[in-house]
């Protein structure tokens, strides 16, 4: 054999210390099966030395070779490292070094990282304490190149500063969590243009699904979406055609059904206060299923007021005392969300006024904000958490291939009547 066209190697034993360089690449660990001999230089074939020393507790105290230190404790064949971590000519980490501080082939230790195939409980444990121990993340960017997909999951949501979707999230991660998939969240802050470019910015990671808020998109959106080739799941509301599945409610029956039971509760000048229309449809939807029924019976919405921008308490109770001070005779408030809603609960009480008997109030969503108001605000319960979970379940289903998987979820909100809808007879 050739030895100048050879990988070479030196060893060297001094008191129980076996001194290692490879000439030209330093940062390798290979094995050795040949007999180690002072001082001299063998061509050796690329396996791995850690588990050739391993197998030598003996002889082997330490191991370090040229241009960086590693040591092996004779004990358990702990490898530690003395390079910096912020060393730019640093070499990172591979299978090979998760293989080599294992004592397990590269093959096998990449089905471990997979969580694929049939390994031993005892030798995934060595895999996974070697790959913990060394700081080692599996590049999955090649995988990628290779399937055209990441095991990600995009989830695009208007907002993140209110108190609904973060509930959707959670139910979610609570179904992705026991898988290889993983949400990746963002926001568009309910404005057409920025969900276009969120959507074109996360499908050009070719995720394994897309979980948006809402059935109304632009047509380059809806586009993106119809040609993702990806399962995809429109959530929060079924009013509408989906691309391809959705989860939510109706919220047309929502509205529905609040104006039925103020109407039964005996109301008749009502008030109400909401989201911009054109920014919130689901907002929109409620209030027209709202009107409509009210229509029904007779009755029209005396006085109205839209805002545009987040929901807080402040804006509930500007807004109600602005209703007020303009149509003072209202016997109900409609409130198109709980926040602006318990702004106005909190307004009326501090005025003296009566609740229910002055005036009746009610909002949407049964967040737990209520939970801690002086009067439990009457309201409607979104199901939050659950559209979480079923357009996780759709995902998962559908990217594990499943065929009857359900395209279209529809689940009932429940009205909690609190302490504001009916009055005391």
């Amino acid at each position: 054999m050739n030895l100048r066209s050879s990988r070479k190697f030196e060893f060297r034993t001094v008191k129980r210390r076996i001194y290692y360089f490879e000439f030209g690449d330093p940062g390798r660990i290979r094995t050795c099966n040949l007999p180690l001999r002072r001082g001299l230089l063998y061509p050796v074939e690329p396996r791995g030395l850690a588990k050739y020393l391993a197998q030598k507790p003996a002889i082997v105290n330490a191991l370090t070779w040229k241009g960086s230190a590693r040591w092996l404790d004779s004990g358990n064949c702990q490898e530690r490292r003395t390079t910096s971590v912020t060393d730019p000519n640093k070499r990172p980490l591979t299978l090979r070094d998760v293989s080599e501080a294992s004592g397990v082939s590269e093959m096998t230790v990449s089905r471990v990282l997979r969580n694929k195939g049939d390994v031993s409980a005892a030798t995934r444990e060595k895999v996974q304490e070697a790959a913990k121990r060394l700081g080692y993340v599996p590049n999955k960017i090649a995988g990628a190149l290779a399937s055209q997909r990441v095991n990600l999951v995009a989830v695009i949501i208007p907002s993140l500063g209110n108190m609904v979707f973060p509930e959707v999230l959670s139910g979610i991660s609570e179904v992705l969590e026991n898988t290889e998939l993983q949400p990746v969240v963002g926001v568009t802050d309910y404005l057409p243009e920025k969900e276009e470019k969120v959507l074109f910015d996360m499908l050009s990671w070719r995720p394994a699904g897309v979980i948006i808020a809402g059935l109304e998109h632009s047509d380059a959106s809806r586009a993106m979406l119809a040609q993702a080739g990806v399962p995809v799941v429109e959530i929060m509301d079924i009013d509408g055609e989906p691309v391809d599945a959705c989860v939510g409610i109706s919220h047309r029956r929502a509205g529905r059904k609040m104006a039925e039971a103020i109407i039964e509760a005996g109301y008749r000048k009502i008030g109400f206060m909401g989201t911009k229309m054109p920014l919130d449809h689901r907002a929109r939807k409620r209030f027209e299923g709202f009107t409509r029924t009210l229509a029904q019976s007779g009755i029209e919405i005396t006085d109205q007021e839209f805002y545009s921008g987040g929901s807080a308490l402040a804006k509930g109770r500007e807004m109600t005392e602005t209703m007020l001070e303009r149509t003072p005779d209202l016997d109900f408030l409609y409130y198109s969300n709980d926040m602006i809603g318990a702004g106005g609960l909190l307004y009326l009480m501090e005025s003296g006024r009566k609740i229910p008997e002055d005036i009746g109030l009610a909002g949407f969503n049964a967040v737990e904000l209520l939970e801690g108001l002086p009067q439990q605000l009457a309201t409607m319960d979104a199901c939050r958490s659950e559209i979480g979970h079923k357009a996780a379940e759709i995902i998962v289903a559908r990217h594990q291939g499943q065929a009857d998987v359900e395209n279209t979820v529809s689940l009932r909100p429940t009205l909690q009547h609190g302490e504001t809808l009916i009055r005391k007879k």
